[in-house]
């Protein structure tokens, strides 16, 4: 909300939803904000907080938009109109009354510690609808983001920044090294072999835009200096995901992770990883305070020499949740775009199957893929504990617990 007064315009932190419960309490009009005679008296109801039964009527305890909590009333279901939220309201309810095994016909009166854990999971959702929110306006890409915690009250991470490309950290200075192709149709008639043949590679996707060379091979995408327009076929992960995902908490005590909310067909490109670019000095400096934390998000950009790592630890996009698996959907690729420098790439997580709609994203932190011929570099795609000790004695031992067949019972 905007506030203009002779000429400036001034922020307000009040939402439209707030300054227009401030109107209804303090009874005034206002027509920038639509309150007037006929709907000063609209209530609208933020969540419920308690539940009771008598004979004649069921009630809710009510907290209202835009009100103190000392605001909140006694209302019969009668009075409601909130469909959505009631429903809502006896699924936490019958939930909370299982898991503490007690009846699950709605009771007379809810226990106290009842009532207080259906306040917070209320009060979650809506942090979490806040997020979720954040987000999406972030985000520049087709693809959705949810968010969803069935699990605990836990909320959104702290000390963590949603970004789309990669941060450039101290010290660091990326160069644009690429050079455009000519092509008119890069897929049907390659000039020169378009893009990847300027370095002695052929062209990554089938004409439905799925990925046909192997793990380890690199992708050289068109760029901003070439001659196709951006409905290119060798124009895929610079387009953004997709696919509408969801970040949700998981289970089995691997915190939060990401699944589907759409089918996606094998060999498709799903999301990139994006972090901090630092070199692998500060990596090292990073990974003993990760390691003390019992977590660590830094992937070694090491193509063709080490010398740069990406941590999403504090920054980073929807791949910052991706959990690890021995048995994973998504396989790495490095892909160049606009920067040809070999020890930038950009890392694209691909589909290695087809994943179904409601299934979750994982790849192998541990990956590593052969090398493509035998003067190549060993691409190593670790999530590595940077700054560890290379010694098994002395490397403190992580348990996996993605629960596949195959599982190597560690992480690290």
């Amino acid at each position: 909300m905007v506030a203009t007064i002779a000429g400036c315009s001034v922020s307000c932190k009040l939402s439209l939803d707030d300054l227009q419960a401030v109107c209804r309490r303090e009874r005034l009009h206002c027509k920038q904000l639509r309150v007037n005679k006929h709907n000063i008296d609209d209530y609208e109801v933020e969540y419920l907080c308690d539940y009771k039964k008598s004979k004649e009527q069921e009630s809710y305890l009510v907290k209202w938009k835009g009100y103190p909590e000392s605001s909140n009333t006694w209302e019969p279901r009668k009075n409601l109109k909130c469909r959505k939220l009631m429903t809502q309201f006896h699924e936490d309810m019958e939930h909370e009354l299982r898991q503490k095994k007690r009846r699950t016909t709605c009771p007379k009166r809810l226990d106290k510690d009842v009532a207080w854990t259906l306040v917070q999971k209320a009060k979650l959702r809506k942090r979490l609808q806040c997020w979720e929110a954040d987000l999406n306006k972030t985000r520049n890409h087709p693809g959705r983001i949810f968010v969803l915690n069935e699990v605990d009250l836990d909320g959104p991470p702290r000390d963590f920044t949603y970004i789309t490309n990669y941060k450039v950290g101290e010290g660091i200075v990326l160069n644009e090294m690429a050079v455009g192709c000519e092509c008119k149709d890069c897929f049907s008639d390659p000039v020169g072999g378009c893009c990847p043949g300027a370095s002695l590679h052929r062209l990554a996707y089938t004409d439905k835009g799925q990925v046909r060379v192997r793990a380890g091979e690199p992708i050289y995408e068109c760029n901003a200096r070439c001659s196709c327009g951006p409905d290119c076929s060798n124009r895929l992960v610079q387009k953004g995901i997709q696919f509408d995902l969801c970040i949700f908490k998981t289970g089995n005590g691997r915190g939060w992770g990401v699944r589907a909310l759409q089918h996606i067909k094998k060999n498709t490109f799903v999301m990139e990883y994006v972090g901090e670019i630092i070199t692998s000095d500060e990596a090292e400096k990073r990974g003993h305070l990760y390691d003390r934390q019992g977590a660590t998000y830094l992937f070694d950009l090491d193509y063709v020499e080490d010398v740069y790592t990406v941590d999403a630890a504090n920054h980073g996009n929807i791949s910052h949740f991706v959990n690890h698996s021995c048995n994973p959907n998504l396989q790495v690729y490095n892909v160049f775009i606009d920067n040809l420098d070999e020890r930038l790439p950009r890392i694209a997580l691909f589909s290695t199957r087809s994943i179904r709609a409601g299934e979750e994203l994982t790849f192998d932190y541990k990956m590593q893929i052969d090398p493509v011929d035998a003067e190549s570099t060993r691409m190593d795609s670790n999530f590595s504990l940077a700054g560890l000790p290379s010694s098994p004695k002395k490397r403190i031992r992580v348990e996996c617990r993605c629960g596949s067949d195959t599982c190597r019972k560690y992480l690290f």
